[in-house]
């Protein structure tokens, strides 16, 4: 078995409501193991035999379009590359005022142009590095998390469909 993590974006937002156990209980019905649901932000920890992510993605959102009817998306990644991540963050994630963020995508041609941002990022507003198929990205609270350049730029529609992102801390409680 396979330990994967579903992070879906824009769940519990933006008039998209899924309570945790409707989402657990549509995983149990794909046939996964051990699923588990972490805070109320579309966050799903499960084991599949199924070794195509891809595949597997793909099979996710459909389930969940045709369920909840909304226009899902997810980044799927396994238990194991989550922790490389979380274990790679660059920055101080006990900075005092500041948040500590990943964003996940699925789409290497968005991540290189959310990446080729970082220069005209206002630093002590916040700062970005590339990882792994991830942004790592911490601001400043006082900015807040939607007013920041990056935080607008991944609202673009062209972003939607590809890019996720967590807090560190709510990965650390998903590993």
């Amino acid at each position: 078995m396979i330990a994967y993590v579903a992070l879906l974006r824009g769940v519990n937002v933006g008039g998209i409501t899924i309570r945790s156990a409707d989402l657990g209980e549509l995983f149990r019905s794909l046939g996964f193991g051990g699923v588990r649901t972490v805070l109320a932000s579309g966050n799903v920890v499960f084991e599949s035999e199924e070794a195509d992510a891809a595949a597997l993605k793909a099979r996710i959102e459909k389930a969940l379009r045709e369920r909840f009817g909304y226009d899902a998306w997810i980044v799927l990644v396994t238990r194991e590359k989550l922790a490389e991540v979380v274990a790679a963050f660059p920055f101080d994630a006990e900075r005092e005022g500041w948040h500590p963020y990943v964003l996940f995508a699925s789409d290497a041609a968005r991540l290189r142009e959310l990446v080729e941002t970082a220069p005209t990022l206002d630093p002590d507003e916040e700062i970005v590095a590339g990882g792994d198929g991830v942004l790592y990205w911490q601001l400043n609270i006082s900015v807040g998390s939607t007013n920041t350049k990056l935080a607008k730029l991944t609202a673009k529609p062209r972003f939607k469909p590809t890019t996720t992102n967590r807090n560190l801390r709510t990965l650390t409680k998903l590993l």
